[in-house]
């Protein structure tokens, strides 16, 4: 890391370690929470008066006036008498649900949580694309992040020359470019223009006059790098501030937040959170050899599809793998079935031949004898039976 002189030609006075926080994962969640939350402490209470809109000698007139049961302003001779009130939805009536000052205004945030933050957001400031999403106008800076040997100068203007040196010069003319008046009523109360947010100046103790000297430069904010601030590494929760650190402020960023070997000595029992991943270029990981070699695998050998679950009492292959003795017993009850329909066909035949043609006509007779009960008797009936019992073709168990 490079650390610039305020007055050069942009020339590295002496190299320097880069310090273990710029190497922090950068929680884009994280910030967000704790900047949403950090930025509610800022509220300052307010309420309706607790008597508002019900402070009438209000009646109901009750029922049986053709007129809803709201209670009604009293009196007579003006407009105002007869009135709907107190209700929220009268006319001068309360509100519903008004505001109370006992709300919670204040959140409690975690100090883990909060350093974590911090650090990711500092991280951020040391990435290029990031600085440049962020709307920085950084083309013209030699280095991101960027370091000044010192900035402890006497005036204003001695301090606007040293940041055009180092090449902030376009992004605090973005700011100054960027005021406008507010647009709605806030206009009217405390904020009455709106402006960019600048680069930030990290100072250190040896530069103690970046403070009040920078209050008067439009969109510049100054912080002590013991006093890290999220609200200000992360202007509306996003990622990438254009910070300019002095030599003594980054130096001494290791002895604030430690390194990964070694605790943090402002910041008690604080360790540095460490990646998930080794590299978190997830573009890189990706579209590397070892990867696509095992996905045009996949390509050329697609995994079958999940099918639907089949039935193995209608699905033969399925059965064979569950009972391996199902298809020598569904052969058996092949043959079995063969067997008996060759049965059947015989007792057909058989009924179907000249002697059962014969016993089927003798039977016809027999039935259009008894069905004639008026012209043949019984003793007809069985002499008939009698000359069966002869030829051999009486059936016992025929219902006569």
């Amino acid at each position: 890391m490079s650390i610039y002189p305020r007055v050069a030609d942009k020339k590295a006075l002496e190299q320097v370690a880069m310090p273990a926080v710029f190497t922090a994962p950068i929680r884009d969640d994280t910030v967000q929470f704790v900047h949403t939350n950090m930025a509610k402490n800022r509220r300052q209470a307010h309420g309706v008066f607790h008597q508002q809109g019900q402070q009438h000698s209000a009646e109901s007139w009750g029922t049986g006036r053709a007129v809803a049961r709201i209670p009604r302003i009293s009196g007579s001779g003006t407009s105002r008498s007869g009135q709907a009130t107190f209700g929220n939805m009268c006319r001068k009536g309360r509100m519903f649900a008004p505001l109370k000052v006992w709300r919670k205004w204040n959140r409690k945030i975690n100090q883990n949580q909060k350093r974590h933050a911090v650090a990711s957001a500092l991280a951020a400031s040391a990435v290029a694309p990031l600085v440049l999403a962020r709307g920085h106008h950084v083309n013209t800076v030699p280095e991101l992040p960027l370091v000044v040997d010192s900035l402890n100068v006497d005036s204003t203007k001695a301090l606007l020359a040293a940041l055009e040196q180092i090449g902030a010069s376009e992004d605090m003319k973005r700011v100054r470019a960027s005021k406008a008046l507010r647009a709605g009523s806030n206009k009217q109360r405390y904020s009455r223009f709106t402006m960019a947010k600048g680069p930030l100046v990290v100072y250190g103790d040896e530069n103690p006059n970046v403070k009040r000297i920078a209050r008067n430069l439009p969109g510049v904010d100054v912080c002590n790098v013991n006093r890290l601030n999220l609200l200000q590494l992360a202007p509306g929760g996003h990622l990438g501030r254009f910070i300019v650190f002095t030599a003594d402020a980054f130096k001494h960023l290791n002895h604030v937040f430690g390194t990964y070997r070694e605790k943090a000595i402002q910041k008690t029992g604080y360790h540095l959170n460490r990646g998930m991943m080794a590299c978190a270029d997830l573009a890189r990981i990706i579209n590397s050899d070892q990867v696509q070699a095992k996905l045009h695998d996949i390509k050329q050998n697609p995994v079958q599809k999940r099918t639907a679950r089949k039935n193995p009492l209608k699905n033969k292959t399925l059965m064979q793998r569950i009972n391996p003795h199902s298809k020598v017993a569904r052969e058996a009850a092949k043959k079995a079935v063969e067997v008996a329909k060759k049965d059947r066909l015989a007792k057909l035949k058989a009924k179907h031949s000249k002697a059962g043609r014969k016993e089927k006509a003798v039977r016809s007779k027999r039935f259009q004898a008894l069905h004639a009960g008026l012209e043949q008797s019984f003793v007809e009936a069985d002499a008939i039976i009698q000359k069966e019992i002869q030829d051999g073709i009486y059936d016992p168990d025929f219902q006569y």
